[in-house]
Formats: C-alpha cells, structure tokens, sequence
C-alpha cells in the first residue's frame, strides 16, 4: 500500500500524518502517477487550516505534482504508462506517493524540464499566466502593481513580466526580499513595511498609477490595492493570505475612480484540457528558453513523510 499525508482534524502543520492508504482503480479517464516531485502552495495552508474545508475527513492535502503514469483508466488517451508528467488540480492529495488524476488536469512534461523543477512550477507558472495573459492581458511597457512579489507566485510574475517588457511594481516585507524580487525582473520594489504603497505608487508613475493590481495577500492590501488603481482599473484578488476581503462596500468602487473587481481562480480560467495545454504550452517555452527559472535549493526540499516540517 502507497503512503500518504493525511490530516484527521484542522490545525498547524502538527496536524499532518503519515499514513498508508488503499488506492483504488482508475477509473475511465484516470491516471495512477507516481509522483517523484511534489509542490507546496499556500492554498495547502488553507486546506489545512480549515478556511477551505475538504468533503471529509481525514483528507489529503496537496494539489500539484510531476512523476510518471503507470497505470491508467480504459479510455484514457492523452498518455500511457511510462510517461513524464505534471498536474494541477482542485481536489486535494497530491501528498502522496502515488495519486489518482483525471486525464484532463495533467500534461506530458517535456524532457527539459525537471520533476522538481515542474512541481515547484507548474502551479504557481499558471496561475500567472491567467493573470498576466488573460484576466487582465499585460502588454509591453505596460506598469503594474504585484503584491508578495518575492514570494513562490510573485518570482515567477516578475520574470514573466521581464520577458514580456512590462513593468512589474512589487510589493515585499524587508530588503532581503526586495532584492530578490529586482533579482528576478522587478522593476521597482515596495516595501511595505516601511512605506505607504499608494503613495509610492504613485511616486513610480508620476501620479498616474497603475491600470491593474494584483493582489494575493487580501485583508491587508485591499484599501492600499483601490487606491493605487487609475480611473476604472482592475483590482485582481486573486489570495488571501492576511486573511479574506469582507463586508465590502460596493460604493467605494465608484468613490474610488468607477473601479472593476475581479475574484478569479485558476480553474476559473483552465476548466479543460484544451486550455490546461495551452497555458502550460506558454509555461514550458519560458522555462526551456531561460526566460523563467526555477531552482529549488537544497534546503527547500524535504521527504514527503516530512511535509509538516515543509
């Protein structure tokens, strides 16, 4: 019997078990991966936590992975056994070392490309090319405003908006962190604990601001977020990581320049395998072209029985 990360009641990472469990049969469009690199994400904080509650419990945890198929459903077509993979998914139990995928949320992984390298990627290279390419389209020598950029998301999003000529503002908690974002492509850099970020905003743009913000960290940045808008912007919520955007007045939308508001979700935006294959398409040409790199260094990587420590 496979292992896997479990967890029986909400909590810490202290809640996480390691545990064996009983895989079922593919059914007719699934895969049975054996994942060989698995991603962390900060929605697996949530699910964790209980802010996102699973079906039941105890649940797997986890929701993205590379590895190869060996075995699959009777009338699946996209791949067969033996081959390099990557998924995504919203259900849960990515965790483990063998995980049950519909056909239709995973992709071939090109040769160039890594297991870890795709599970530290695919994810988060995704929900940036949502963002940056379709909920606001970002065009070349265009300025916007990206919060948490020195974090999993946010070194992906500056390096592609590098790649694509425009000029991401990044938001970032201390100079370490600022560096790491210019390092990766930002053009400017916020640090938010010592500066007002509308203001600086709008210092950077010659009081103009910005036409879109994305913003992933929620509670904490809402106000800052409208206000760094331009007449009619778009406010990207896209994450709440200092805890969700409540109780809000539509009003201050007009108050604030007749502003646009958008809650979008990755599987919003790739609900088939027609639109998974061309954003990860878009993904892998960056990464094999060098345009976006992804390193995960050594102390970044842990054994799957050690997912609480992660």
């Amino acid at each position: 019997m496979p292992n896997r990360i479990q967890y029986a009641r909400h909590g810490g990472p202290e809640v996480l078990e390691w545990s064996s469990f009983s895989l079922p049969k593919p059914g007719e469009h699934e895969v049975v991966v054996e994942n060989k690199a698995i991603g962390i994400n900060y929605i697996d904080t949530y699910f964790r936590s209980g802010l996102y509650p699973p079906p039941s419990l105890p649940a797997g945890l986890g929701t993205e992975a590379a590895g190869i198929v060996t075995r699959t459903g009777h009338s699946v077509s996209r791949v067969k056994p033996g081959d390099r993979v990557v998924y995504a998914q919203s259900t849960a139990g990515a965790y483990s070392e063998s995980h049950i995928v519909n056909e239709d949320r995973l992709v071939r992984l090109p040769d160039s490309i890594s297991y870890e390298q795709a599970a530290a990627s695919f994810l988060k290279g995704l929900t940036v090319q949502y963002l940056l390419r379709q909920t606001y389209p970002i065009t070349a020598g265009e300025t916007f405003l990206f919060h948490a950029a020195a974090g999993g998301v946010g070194l992906i999003a500056c390096q592609w908006a590098k790649a694509l000529g425009a000029r991401l503002i990044g938001t970032v908690g201390s100079a370490e962190k600022a560096k790491i974002a210019t390092d990766a492509g930002a053009w400017a850099t916020i640090n938010y604990r010592e500066e007002n970020i509308a203001e600086r905003v709008r210092e950077l743009t010659d009081s103009k601001k910005v036409p879109v913000v994305y913003d992933s960290v929620g509670h904490d940045t809402w106000e800052a977020s409208l206000d760094s808008l331009q007449r009619r912007g778009l406010m990207v919520s896209f994450g709440n990581s200092s805890g969700p955007v409540t109780g809000v007045n539509l009003a201050i939308l007009n108050q604030k320049g007749s502003l646009f508001v958008t809650r979008p979700s990755l599987f919003g935006y790739i609900t088939n395998a027609t639109e998974l294959d061309a954003a990860s398409h878009e993904l892998f040409t960056l990464l094999a072209s060098g345009a976006i790199k992804v390193d995960v260094p050594e102390n970044q990587k842990f054994a799957l029985k050690d997912a609480a420590e992660a």
